[in-house]
């Protein structure tokens, strides 16, 4: 897929408030400081599309961005911030999770995970909460570049060794460097595919 255009249509606090459901929309999510923004930006072609900082949680709204003027790229908060407080992590909660229930012309929710970590408790809990809840989804694992490859390898291998104790099948797996924008033309791919699908079946989200 070749982007030509990419551009942001707006925030909203509450999935009510999302642009109007009449394109196919691809939403991006992972714990805090997994790399959620810059892998965006890397696919867009796009430095600033997404705003990148230093301090986890940066990502408070649902940001929606209009990509080559056919379908919306969603930029979701990141899950299980610690340094937050309670109240306003379970408002996180809530927000992410009324969107990815409610919002209809959801297609594919691709959940980051840091590919140089081991298997942690908290993305295993959400990729089963997904799953258990009939959402499509994928799994991006982020920044291979920053560790060696056979590492990167191993901790994938690991994911979803974890994941096959209670999984008959496993769902698409990316591996992805925003530095490097390994993987990225995967992702595109993909979207594309499945938006070419659509198209050929009159897939009306507002029915």
């Amino acid at each position: 897929m070749v982007i030509k255009t990419a551009t942001f249509v707006k925030s909203s606090g509450k999935w009510q408030e999302c642009p109007e459901p009449d394109m196919p929309e691809y939403a991006f999510i992972g714990r805090s400081n997994v790399g959620k923004s810059s892998l965006i930006n890397a696919m867009m072609n796009h430095k600033d599309l997404a705003k990148t900082s230093g301090t986890p949680g940066k990502t408070q709204l649902i940001n929606h961005f209009l990509v080559n003027e056919n379908w919306y790229l969603t930029d979701l908060p990141g899950y299980g911030y610690a340094k937050v407080s309670k109240v306003i992590r379970k408002d996180f909660e809530k927000l992410i999770t009324n969107y990815i229930l409610n919002r209809r012309n959801l297609v594919n929710l691709f959940v980051l995970v840091d590919s140089r970590h081991s298997p942690q408790k908290i993305d295993l809990e959400f990729i089963q909460w997904c799953g258990e809840s009939g959402v499509p989804f994928s799994i991006v694992f982020t920044k291979a570049d920053k560790l060696k490859p056979y590492i990167a390898i191993k901790n994938v291998e690991a994911y979803k060794n974890e994941l096959l104790k209670t999984w008959a099948d496993l769902p698409e797996i990316y591996v992805t460097s925003a530095e490097k924008k390994e993987g990225c033309n995967e992702i595109l791919s993909f979207i594309q595919t499945t938006n070419e699908f659509l198209t050929n079946n009159s897939v009306n989200f507002n029915e």
